[in-house]
């Protein structure tokens, strides 16, 4: 059943002695804002655990395939596209034909879930054109500013055999984790765009879904202990929508308990919802 409501959501999740999201550009640093000290997850991260998350439910079968993945090659799934549609492509161009160029794209978007959910650039040397998301999401801001801590990691055990062993133990590395971090990120979900990409109402379940347990099947070391502690949606009974979204954001805080100094569990947080006064034709539902 296609879209026919504007969807606006907050998701709060916390990260407790783990890197949420290392910077490949400051040494796996945890990311954070240099000005406010608060930490920092991109929208690219949290839409890779939705992708992961999709994948393993429902087994990379179409129409559930995942365009952006692990060692994936864009241009080998376009040729997938031509050879259904029996086109022949041609190198960095669409087909003249803007009906075979539609088919093209409508192709991908018909079997890969997260292209009519987020989107894709598929202009590559065998292009399938381009589409805008219905979903999108920012960043993911810590409630608080956080703090780094930096872990020596040794190593116990040698590797190789023409080497002394001595030479192969000891302190080997360094690892980053933020002690507790509770982060909040906001999302929105386009009806327009949806009837685009074709992205409908099981799709939209299936985000849900994904966005409340993504975390729980994507354990790591590294990672320590992520959750998802709260979903908040905010559904506009029309397409355009009945309010601004950062007016219905701002009825979610989480705030700091009184009396506690260092955070380092969700317990020492509580998070207002105010539904006093809603917009006319707007409804909250909470998710998770």
């Amino acid at each position: 059943m296609a879209l026919n409501n504007r969807y606006d959501f907050v998701l709060l999740f916390d990260v407790k002695d783990g890197n949420p999201n290392g910077d490949p550009d400051a040494g796996n640093l945890p990311r954070m804002d240099a000005e406010t000290g608060r930490g920092l997850v991109t929208d690219v991260c949290l839409k890779r655990k939705v992708r992961n998350f999709v994948g393993l439910v429902k087994g990379e079968q179409p129409p559930f395939e995942i365009y952006v993945k692990e060692k994936a090659v864009l241009n080998a799934q376009h040729r997938r596209a031509y050879l259904e549609l029996k086109l022949e492509p041609e190198s960095k161009k669409l087909p003249k034909n803007i009906e075979d160029a539609k088919k093209l794209t409508g192709w991908m978007c018909k079997n890969f879930y997260d292209i009519r959910t987020f989107g894709a650039v598929m202009s590559n040397e065998v292009n399938c054109g381009q589409v805008r998301g219905p979903v999108q999401m920012t960043f993911a801001r810590s409630v608080d500013p956080i703090v780094v801590l930096e872990h020596s990691i040794t190593v116990c055990a040698a590797r190789k055999e023409d080497k002394p062993i001595e030479d192969q133990i000891g302190i080997q590395g360094r690892k980053f984790t933020v002690p507790y971090g509770l982060y909040a990120a906001h999302g929105f979900v386009s009806s327009f765009l949806a009837k685009q990409t074709g992205f409908d109402e099981g799709d939209l379940e299936l985000l849900w879904q994904a966005l409340a347990q993504m975390f729980e099947h994507d354990r790591s070391a590294a990672r320590g202990e992520i959750s998802t502690r709260g979903l908040y949606v905010f559904k506009h009974d029309n397409e355009l929508g009945n309010a601004p979204a950062h007016s219905l954001f701002a009825r979610i805080q989480p705030k700091l308990n009184d009396g506690v100094a260092v955070p380092r569990d969700f317990a020492d947080y509580t998070v207002s919802v105010n539904e006093e006064g809603m917009p006319s034709g707007v409804t909250l539902e909470r998710k998770a």
